[in-house]
């Protein structure tokens, strides 16, 4: 109960007033963290449907939703909850509304986060979790675990495992009438013929609209294919492989463990597999260039400019956190790059105003923050400028529009 008070705080706005958030949640065996606002058309659109599921089947499986609200004032926000069916944070409890998107790593809305009855986190892929089972048949949506998703990912592959000779699998998430994969699927073929076919077997799992589409597009081919008719192991592999868009790329183990969801990166950049599989898997030190997606996501370490020492020290450092976090990159506090002369560069630089060869920490979640540490730059010195951003001894600066 402690959890839930530290990220609701003492009370939560019921369709009867102010509650205690322990009496509101006391007894419920998941709680569900609905961040919406009514000027978003797609939450609109989901908010009847997730308060007629709830109605109906979620709310009696003892599931309790705090709708955290992103309106652009209190008006609209009690307008909009006047519609929805389960309590709220209150509307001016705006710290708790911030530090709770920064938590859960809220990037866009409608997002739908689900805790168990502790206040620890079950998915963060909420929305996909009760729009594929609205009744709440597989309630409260636990993720398989790997070693269930492995079993999971074998099982449907079927006799393309054995097929595949123990190599690793590059299961490619592909269709006709996507022009992206029209354009990578020659490519992918080219390097496959030119020798990656010696690091791993590639299997074709088709999004095509029909069989007809599948064996058009699967004949220029020079690798395997789960079969058309295999509609629902197609479903499974992509569910598993948490495939949202293709053309995907994913590597798997001969015993269905993944490598990598994001093989078409690696072998872009490493056509010949001759970094594979150690260079294809998620780095915990990047140049921000390549990677900048975690920009706006999380608290990210980026070292400007071209001092090799710092960088190699901002690496160690990186290293380390990677290794605490046993090398799952979703646990690790803060993400860590390198910024040489580059697009994103430039664009931080501007952003940021005179940090040429700085190390900064941008906070972009915490409403475009950023922290510069000033002296050199060393192992002693990085963890003593993360320490101080914790405690708020160092100057916090705003991003420039």
């Amino acid at each position: 109960m402690a959890l839930f008070n530290e990220l609701f705080g003492e009370e939560l706005l019921t369709k009867t007033g102010l509650k205690k958030t322990a009496d509101v949640v006391s007894g419920k065996k998941a709680v569900g963290v609905y961040f919406s606002a009514h000027w978003c058309p797609p939450c609109r659109g989901f908010t009847p449907k997730l308060a007629g599921w709830y109605d109906a089947d979620l709310k009696g499986k003892d599931m309790e939703i705090v709708f955290v609200s992103s309106d652009k004032d209190e008006e609209a926000f009690s307008s909009y909850y006047g519609e929805q069916p389960w309590v709220a944070l209150p509307y001016a409890n705006r710290a708790a509304k911030d530090a709770l998107n920064k938590r859960f790593k809220v990037s866009g809305i409608p997002s739908f986060v689900i805790l168990d009855a502790d206040g620890a986190v079950i998915t963060k892929d909420g929305r996909d979790a009760v729009s594929s089972d609205p009744k709440g048949e597989k309630f409260p949506w636990i993720p398989p675990t790997k070693a269930e998703k492995a079993k999971m990912l074998a099982d449907n592959l079927g006799d393309l495992v054995a097929k595949s000779n123990g190599k690793p699998m590059g299961l490619y998430f592909s269709a006709h009438w996507c022009p992206p994969c029209r354009g990578f699927t020659p490519k992918l073929a080219e390097w496959y013929s030119d020798g990656l076919k010696e690091k791993m077997e590639i299997i074709f799992v088709s999004s095509d609209k029909d069989e007809d589409a599948f064996n058009d597009y699967f004949k220029d081919m020079p690798w395997l294919a789960l079969p058309y008719s295999k509609r629902d192991e197609k479903t499974a592999l992509s569910e598993a492989c948490g495939v949202e868009g293709i053309p995907a790329f994913v590597i798997v183990n001969p015993d269905g463990t993944i490598l990598t969801t994001d093989g078409r990166s690696g072998v872009t950049k490493d056509p010949k597999a001759e970094n594979f599989p150690e260079g294809w898997l998620p780095q915990p030190f990047n140049d921000v260039n390549d990677d900048p997606g975690p920009l706006n996501e999380e608290q990210c370490l980026v070292m400007l400019g071209n001092n090799d020492a710092a960088v190699v020290a901002v690496k160690e450092v990186a290293t380390e956190y990677y290794e605490k976090a046993g090398k799952d990159l979703e646990k690790m506090p803060m993400r860590f790059f390198s910024g040489p002369d580059g697009g994103v560069t430039e664009q931080l630089k501007k952003l940021c105003g005179d940090v040429s060869d700085k190390l900064v920490l941008l906070d972009i979640p915490d409403d475009g923050g950023f922290y510069v540490c000033d002296g050199d730059v060393t192992v002693e010195s990085i963890k003593a400028f993360i320490e101080g951003v914790k405690a708020k001894t160092v100057e916090r600066k705003q991003l420039q529009k």
